[in-house]
């Protein structure tokens, strides 16, 4: 599927119960096909369940501890969407302190449909051009961002999308925008 590699790339992905089902599945498959090492980072011990557009999903072993995870042992973050996992992960200062640090660091990050939330909570919304699930428009807006309905958006190594329709699109970027920051040893020779 995907041409770029992103071989030795850590990604991890942000997410509690609640999160959209296939805005997990599609694009971590689409990471790891082109050989990104995922990771599900979680507030919650054990397992995640997921959320399937009207009712409970599947439920995904989490990989790391949010209190255990380290922003600098990653190279990108994905943040998917749904309503409750990022209404819940921007309550949480240890979430929004995660996610931050990937901001601060220049670090790219994805996100679709609600996930933009907790990107607003992190004050890393401000002077970006994005999109999400139309509900978070004024959200956005209030928070410093030009909003756009678009299918997706990369702006200043933030990828977005709004809605499970819009994956083909938000994956191929994705995949695109990570596979810039090249793996880590990569990173590390160029320094």
């Amino acid at each position: 599927m995907a041409s770029q590699t992103l071989d030795g790339l850590k990604v991890a992905i942000l997410v509690t119960d609640g999160f959209e089902q296939v805005e997990m599945t599609e694009p971590r498959e689409a990471l790891d096909e082109a050989g990104a090492d995922t990771r599900l980072v979680s507030p919650k011990d054990g397992q995640v369940k997921a959320w399937d557009f009207t009712d409970w999903g599947d439920t995904f072993p989490v990989d790391v501890l949010l209190e255990d995870a380290r922003p600098e042992a990653f190279d990108a973050l994905l943040l998917p969407g749904g309503v409750i996992n990022p209404d819940e992960l921007r309550t949480l200062p240890e979430a929004v302190a995660f996610v931050k640090a990937f901001f601060e660091a220049g670090k790219p990050v994805a996100s679709i449909c609600h996930g933009p939330w907790t990107i607003i909570e992190a004050g890393a919304a401000r002077g970006r051009r994005l999109t999400s699930w139309p509900s978070l428009r004024s959200d956005l807006r209030n928070a410093g961002a030009e909003w756009v309905d678009q299918e997706v958006v990369v702006d200043q190594g933030l990828v977005t999308s709004r809605k499970p329709d819009d994956l083909p699109a938000f994956n191929r970027e994705v995949i695109n925008l990570f596979a810039g920051v090249g793996a880590p040893s990569r990173q590390a020779a160029d320094k």
